[in-house]
């Protein structure tokens, strides 16, 4: 079995915690993570951006010119592709860019970067985070105690006061075990995660 230290709000080491290895230990996938990434990157795109087409452009109802015996090239209108302010030839259209992957593969891929925390030593566990009052010097303390720049905050439950506290310290990010994600985990270069948190992560991905 893993062990890592728990520590309390202060910083200072409290006890152990023992972390399951089929979470916590497994061998870690780049290639599955990588995959996992583009798809959720993929899954985020609003997918809204439109052009026009000759159809849809205004204008252009009458051919230009005769067909023979100007000189110039034949035109059937002015809002075809080649002319100026005309439409869009194969332009994008607003589209879905959705796609699954197998549930598997996602859950591995978080183990494997779960796992990567731990061996390069950004799994920080906290015994528990509680604020008496919405407080952003509160939590700045608390981060600084932990010694941690860039982290991504688990809770096991929602918690209004350090959820909002920590809201506008840059790059700093709260988040639920149900909302895990594989881009906050390879964003965020810390991962701070309650006792109770940690349990419940190995209750889902064990």
């Amino acid at each position: 079995m893993l062990k890592v230290d728990v520590l309390d709000m202060q910083g200072k080491k409290v006890k152990d915690i023992e972390l399951q290895e089929s979470v916590f230990g497994v061998e870690v996938n780049d290639i599955l993570v990588h995959t996992a990434l583009v798809n959720y990157l993929a899954n985020q795109r609003q997918g809204t951006q439109s052009t026009k087409t000759r159809a849809e452009v205004r204008g252009g109802g009458r051919k230009p010119w005769r067909q023979k015996g100007t000189g110039r090239a034949r035109q059937g209108s002015i809002r075809a592709p080649q002319w100026i302010k005309g439409g869009i030839a194969l332009g994008p259209k607003p589209r879905s860019y959705k796609y699954a992957i197998p549930k598997k593969m996602r859950q591995q891929a978080i183990r494997s970067v779960l796992t990567s925390k731990v061996q390069e030593g950004n799994l920080i566990v906290v015994d528990k985070i509680d604020l008496k009052e919405i407080k952003t010097k509160e939590m700045v303390n608390v981060l600084n105690n932990l010694k941690v720049v860039k982290a991504l905050i688990v809770l096991e439950e929602k918690n209004l006061n350090v959820q909002a506290s920590s809201r506008n310290i840059e790059n700093i990010k709260t988040t639920l075990v149900n909302t895990i994600n594989i881009f906050d985990l390879l964003k965020y270069d810390s991962l701070v995660v309650t006792e109770e948190a940690v349990k419940k992560i190995e209750e889902v991905y064990a």
